[in-house]
Parts: C-alpha cells; sequence; structure tokens
C-alpha cells in the first residue's frame, strides 16, 4: 500500500481548508459588491463564483496544475450556490445597508489565506522563491480584479491607494522564508496568512496610502 507522509499529508489538509475558507470569504466579498450593484441572482452567482475562483485558476494555469482547485473539489460549487442563495434571501429580509467597507474584513482574511496557500503550493512545485511570491499574490488579488471589472468599475487594487497587493506580497514573502526552514510548512501558512491579512486590516484602519503618481499639467493634455 502507499504510504503517504505525515508532513505531506499534514500540508495538504492545510491546503485544502485554507483554500476553502479563502474561497468562501472571497465568494461572500463578492456575492456583497454583486448585492450592492442590485445584480439578479444570476449576476450574484457569477461574481461571486468568479470572485472565490478566479485567482486560484489563474495560478493553477500558470502553474499547469490539473485539475483546477475548484474542480478537485466540486462540493465548494454547491456551497458556493447555497451561500449565494442563504445570503440574498436574508439581505431581502433585511434589507441591509451594504458599503464597501462592510466588504473589507471578509475579502482581507480571504486576501490572507490565498497569498499563503498559492505562494506554498508554487513552492511545492519546484518554483523559486520569487516566482511562488508571484504566483501567490496571483492567487490573492486577481479574484477581486476579475470581480470589478464583472462590475464595470476600476478594480479597487489598482485604484484606491490603500496598500493591498502589497500586503499579499509581504505575505507571501513570509511564507518562502518561514518554509526554508525545514519542518515549518504548516507555521508558514498560518504566518503568512496572518501577516498579510494584519497589514491589510491595518491599512483599512489608519487609512494608510501608497505614493500616487501625479502628472505634471503638461502631460494631461
Amino acid at each position: 500500500m502507499l504510504q503517504i507522509p505525515l508532513e505531506q499529508a499534514s500540508l495538504s489538509t492545510a491546503h485544502t481548508v485554507i483554500e476553502g475558507v479563502a474561497t468562501l470569504a472571497f465568494a461572500l466579498s463578492g456575492m456583497m459588491e454583486a448585492a450592492r450593484k442590485r445584480l439578479d441572482v444570476v449576476g450574484v452567482c457569477v461574481v461571486a463564483g468568479v470572485t472565490a475562483f478566479g485567482g486560484g485558476t489563474l495560478r493553477d494555469v500558470l502553474l499547469d496544475r490539473r485539475p483546477f482547485f475548484w474542480v478537485d473539489h466540486a462540493n465548494w460549487l454547491w456551497l458556493l450556490f447555497g451561500l449565494c442563495a442563504v445570503a440574498m434571501l436574508f439581505l431581502r429580509k433585511r434589507d441591509l445597508h451594504l458599503t464597501v467597507r462592510a466588504m473589507q474584513v471578509p475579502d482581507a482574511i480571504g486576501l490572507g489565506l490565498f497569498a499563503a496557500s498559492g505562494t506554498q503550493i508554487a513552492l511545492a512545485n519546484g518554483m523559486p522563491g520569487l516566482v511562488a511570491v508571484i504566483m501567490g499574490v496571483i492567487s490573492a488579488v486577481f479574484g477581486g480584479v476579475l470581480r470589478d471589472v464583472l462590475c464595470n468599475q476600476i478594480p479597487h487594487a489598482f485604484h484606491d491607494h490603500v496598500p493591498y497587493a502589497s500586503c499579499a506580497f509581504a505575505g507571501c514573502w513570509v511564507v518562502v522564508l518561514v518554509e526554508a526552514q525545514p519542518g515549518y510548512g504548516g507555521l508558514a501558512l498560518a504566518a503568512g496568512t496572518i501577516i498579510a491579512t494584519a497589514l491589510r486590516l491595518v491599512a483599512l484602519a489608519f487609512d494608510l496610502r501608497l505614493p500616487v503618481w501625479r502628472a505634471h499639467a503638461d502631460d494631461e493634455d
């Protein structure tokens, strides 16, 4: 009988749990944005699905990793549809006012989870540190980018000047550094997730801003 090393099995379980939680967090973020835009039930499900699965799918395409993570865990699709149905019924009854700030906590959690998980998956596929970090950022950021494109707006990650991708970038490097220490795979996931999520929440709480490109008057003509 084939024996799977305990550490490898543990990391596989950790990846499954983390990607499941991250998927739900991003799905909630996408669903709330779709509800704010007053999309119908189909639009809500599509935007929630793209937000939840978009970044991880692009990562898997670039890494030539099959099956895609959501195909390998197809039950997440049913969970996504159930979440959308229950949430829409709840929101209709309660008539809650959805704001951009209401999306920020689940979005920050999904950012940290996908950044850490995506980086470690890339490392497990033999990618060098910098490439693994880029894959982690793609996993964490591009679901939200696709969400905003579908909702007909410039992606928040590119124009609101509050650190977002840079938070994922920092968390991804934490994963790479901790992963370099033998036997700390599980800690790498936790550390990267906590750092990326915490940085994003701190940036939001203190309204931190990235430098803005300011064009000269002559350049605007």
